[in-house]
C-alpha cells in the first residue's frame, strides 16, 4: 500500500488526481500505476483499470485470480466492476469514497450474491494519508 501511496503522489504531481494502485501475485508487484485520465484523455483510465490492463497483459491471461490489488482510494463502480470482471482474489483500499465508491459507500459490487465472483476486502489502509493527499491537491486546485 505505500507504493500505491507514492504513486499516487506521482499523479498528484502531473495534475492527475493522486489514485496510485499496485497488483500483486504471491505478494510480488506484478504491475503499477496511478490515475491517467487527463494524460491521456481517456475517462476509462482510472488507476485501477491501468494496472488491471498492464497485469493482465504481463500475466497472458485476463483472470488474475490469485491476484491482491492495493489502491489507495475505494474503487468507483467502473473499478469495482472491472475488478470483479478480472477475477482479483482480493483488494485493499485507503480512503473512503462517500461521492463515488461502490465498496463500502454507495454499495458493494465487489460482494454482490447476484454475481458470480466476489472479492475479499480490507479497507481503511493508510486512509488517513490516502486522504489527506486527496484533500491537499482540491484544496490547491481550488486555490483555498
Amino acid at each position: 500500500m505505500t507504493r500505491a501511496l507514492e504513486l499516487a503522489e506521482l499523479a498528484a504531481s502531473k495534475g492527475e488526481v493522486p489514485v496510485g494502485a499496485v497488483l500483486t501475485k504471491d505478494q510480488v508487484i506484478v504491475a503499477e500505476g496511478h490515475n491517467l485520465t487527463v494524460t491521456s484523455q481517456d475517462p476509462t483510465a482510472h488507476a485501477e483499470v491501468v494496472v488491471i490492463r498492464e497485469a493482465a497483459q504481463k500475466l497472458g491471461d485476463w483472470r488474475l485470480t490469485e491476484c491482491t490489488l492495493y489502491v489507495t482510494l475505494e474503487p468507483c463502480a467502473m473499478c469495482a466492476g472491472a475488478l470483479v470482471l478480472s477475477r482479483v482474489r482480493r483488494l485493499v483500499f485507503g480512503a473512503s469514497d462517500p461521492k463515488a465508491g461502490m465498496v463500502e459507500s454507495l454499495g458493494n459490487l465487489v460482494q454482490d450474491e447476484r454475481l458470480n465472483h466476489w472479492i475479499e476486502v480490507t479497507g481503511g489502509t493508510l486512509a488517513d494519508s490516502s486522504g489527506d493527499l486527496l484533500k491537499d491537491f482540491f484544496r490547491a486546485r481550488r486555490g483555498s
